[in-house]
């Protein structure tokens, strides 16, 4: 079993199943020796030997292969046959039924271990009987211990699937958290870069390219002067300058933004990277749309992780990516006609806020924005993603 929080309660719950079937199992020996009789011999080796079978199945492979189900079968199988041995010669034994009902429910499973205790509890009864006839302690005894077992097994049932979602509930916790920290420090970086482009482009790069102007003025308007070939040379100098500006300016946008935009970043994204990937992406975002650089970044970042959770989760065969624009607002729609989800469902399991595969990172960064999400999503009819901001936070 891995590692988990409650793997000291499993730990405590083995090591108990062990220290009953030895205690019990001596206690057949010391009434054997206490109580002499002519098969006290025989019930002695014959449970030193059941203890080394058991001890034995230390040595068992765990996992759910078929050679090691079939090892512990076997195991199981020659414990509860040295069990009937001892039962048939002495009444102490049927006690030992106890530790392995715990053993029958561990190992055999949510239907067959029930079953088995069943089998074992009937096997206990008709032993009893026959050693010191039909009593109601020989009856009632077994039947209680063997409903205390099930009670007993059916609880370390649930608290071993409760571990199991609680730690892949803290899995994925860990990994949407390392998520939006990579795509914080992302969108930090990309935000910088893109104000550091905004900035030189305009102080640096305008006013070199209003000295380049004036030198350029100056130079023509009396081309035979003395010294105009300095004020050439400023003018060379400013003109390299400026584009040497431009190129740090080229640098620092996004790579995906730097030729055509939003517009065309998405469209070489869906005739490359997602079409390789057998999906269709329809790009209705016109060249001509201007918006500033970090915003571009960020609805293309947006488009990037939408359509990445289609992939993964949705079985889509096809996607829409829309942008559209008025003096009131900006829409950006991802549209996908995949499996689709119920948003309600996965908000309420993720106690009033989006839950993982990467929306929660997206309404992050909407939020950053000044904007809203809308998911319009529903089982068997596809997912819209919708993005809206003002004119005023795009500006």
């Amino acid at each position: 079993m891995a590692r988990t929080a409650l793997t000291p309660v499993f730990v405590g719950l083995r090591t108990g199943l062990h220290v009953l079937f030895l205690l019990l199992t001596v206690v057949v020996i010391v009434r054997a020796v206490v109580r002499p009789d002519e098969y006290s011999a025989v019930v002695v080796v014959l449970s030193a030997v059941l203890l080394v079978v058991y001890a034995a199945g230390v040595l068992l492979p765990r996992g759910p292969g078929a050679r090691a189900v079939a090892l512990r079968s076997v195991w199981v199988g020659a414990l509860t046959l040295g069990w009937i041995c001892l039962l048939v010669l002495t009444p102490d034994a049927a006690y030992l039924v106890f530790a392995l009902f715990f053993l029958y429910l561990h190992l055999f499973g949510r239907w067959w271990g029930p079953v088995a205790v069943v089998v074992a509890t009937a096997v206990a009864i008709s032993a009893l009987a026959l050693h010191s006839g039909w009593t109601v302690g020989g009856v009632v005894g077994p039947t209680v211990g063997a409903g205390v077992a099930l009670l007993i097994g059916l609880g370390y049932e649930a608290l071993a699937r409760e571990a199991e979602q609680r730690e892949r509930l803290v899995r994925e916790l860990l990994a949407t958290r390392d998520q939006l920290a990579v795509t914080e420090h992302e969108s930090g970086v990309l935000a910088e870069r893109g104000r550091l482009a905004r900035e030189i482009h305009d102080t640096v790069a305008q006013g070199l390219s209003s000295i380049q102007l004036l030198l350029h003025a100056a130079e023509r308007a009396d081309g035979e002067r003395p010294g105009v070939e300095h004020i050439r040379l400023a003018r060379e100098t400013a003109a390299a300058n400026l584009a040497d500006t431009r190129r740090f300016i080229r640098e620092l946008t996004p790579p995906d933004l730097d030729d055509q935009g939003l517009g065309g970043a998405l469209r070489r994204l869906a005739g490359t990277q997602w079409a390789a990937q057998g999906l269709e992406v329809r790009v209705r975002v016109s060249d001509t749309v201007t918006l500033p650089m970090h915003l571009q970044t960020a609805l293309l970042r947006i488009a990037q992780g939408a359509v990445a959770n289609v992939l993964q989760h949705a079985h889509a065969s096809t996607v829409t990516i829309t942008l559209e624009t008025d003096q009131q607002e900006v829409r950006f729609t991802i549209a996908d006609d995949g499996e689709g989800f119920d948003p309600q469902v996965v908000t309420a399991a993720a106690g009033g806020t989006t839950d993982s595969f990467g929306l929660q990172a997206t309404e992050e960064r909407v939020q950053q924005l000044g904007g809203t999400l809308t998911i319009d999503a529903a089982p068997g009819r596809g997912t819209t993603v919708v993005v809206t901001l003002s004119q005023a936070e795009a500006a």
